[in-house]
């Protein structure tokens, strides 16, 4: 079977996937969410994460399924949130992402490893964020890193 050219344009594809990236952290900030709250952000995690495959650079990738992994933890589903955290991780070794980027990966492998209860590989996940967080060279961006670090529960 033949396919189709793609209807829609590299440019739609970048948008798209911004506007379900910041939805979904419209959803992610919410103290209390519904079931059908729950389920929009999963499925706006993923939608962005598609348009970020279609026109994004190994960056947006591997900060989509980092998304992704974020939501699953929040979600308290383990599984899919560790198979997306080693997703951004890979993407970011690859891509040979800054440091900032590989140890978020390792964030979303920690929160992963919280939800199903492995204080052992939780703790080493952050200890390696932590030690890659010190060659984070912008103040900001670091100190970010580390509070998010630290709400790893």
């Amino acid at each position: 079977m033949r396919r189709k050219a793609d209807p829609v344009s590299r440019g739609h594809h970048r948008k798209i996937g911004a506007d379900l990236f910041n939805y979904t952290w419209s959803l992610l900030d919410k103290k209390r969410r519904t079931t059908e709250e729950s389920d929009l952000m999963l499925h706006a995690a993923h939608a962005s994460r598609y348009h970020w495959g279609q026109a994004g650079t190994a960056l947006n990738i591997s900060v989509g399924e980092w998304q992704i992994a974020r939501v699953y933890s929040t979600l308290g589903r383990a599984e899919p949130a560790e198979y997306h955290a080693r997703r951004s991780l890979e993407i970011a070794r690859r891509g040979r992402l800054s440091p900032f980027y590989v140890a978020y990966a390792y964030e979303a492998l920690a929160r992963a490893a919280a939800v199903a209860a492995r204080a052992r590989e939780k703790s080493r996940y952050l200890r390696e964020a932590r030690r890659i967080a010190a060659r984070v060279r912008d103040r900001d961006d670091r100190r970010m890193l580390l509070e998010d670090l630290g709400t790893v529960p």
